[in-house]
């Protein structure tokens, strides 16, 4: 009797951490704009959802299974968020203000293949070098690191665009050039080809 309500407690408690972290990524690929992959998700999320709900609605006098339904529901919530962080979908955008306008900053991020828009500004101590930098979340952590071995003391904010339309940058990044020295490489290699073939032309 005891082994029985044992499994039906640690099935009821892996059927809605399952269900959970479904409906989370799903949530998140919706607000991504990844439409079709999310309804892909929802429907393994609600057959999932329906046998959880059903195991516990067939049993409601067993009160460890209600607690073993919230205590799943409250694990799947912190497990999807993990599955999030891991794929680390779509771009942020990161403005850093540094103290130090004269560092070469922009030049060594630009270098490592983040997209810099800088601009000179005047804050309560003087001149400060304010720079907006956006890159695939997946090197968010990297990008950190780089900015705070250039200058330990520049002040960062990053937040998420909800729309990125144009720029050379991001047909960059989807070529997969960024972060990527070999690629980068090549890229420009095929560049400095294609001028050289144009400059015999004109000739």
């Amino acid at each position: 009797m005891l082994s029985n309500a044992i499994v039906m407690v640690t099935i009821i408690l892996v059927i809605n951490i399952v269900y959970v972290s479904l409906s989370t990524v799903r949530m998140i690929l919706t607000l991504k704009g990844r439409r079709y992959i999310a309804s892909f998700v929802s429907m393994f999320e609600i057959v999932i959802y329906v046998l959880g709900l059903g195991l516990v609605l067939d049993n409601l006098n067993e009160i460890q299974n209600l607690i073993a339904y919230a205590i799943g529901f409250g694990i799947g919530v912190i497990c999807g968020s993990m599955i999030e962080e891991k794929l680390a979908l779509g771009y942020i955008t990161v403005n850093v203000i540094s103290s130090n306008p004269d560092i070469s900053f922009t030049k060594q991020l630009r270098d490592k293949g983040y997209g810099v828009t800088s601009w000179y500004a005047y804050g309560m101590e003087g001149d400060r070098l304010s720079m907006q930098i956006l890159t695939p979340r997946k090197y968010e952590l990297r990008l950190y690191e780089t900015i705070k071995q250039i200058d330990p003391k520049a002040f960062i904010i990053a937040y998420e665009p909800k729309q990125i339309h144009g720029g050379f940058w991001v047909k960059q990044v989807r070529k997969g050039r960024l972060m990527n020295p070999k690629k980068k490489a090549e890229a420009e290699l095929k560049q400095q080809q294609v001028k050289t073939s144009e400059q015999k032309g004109q000739k």
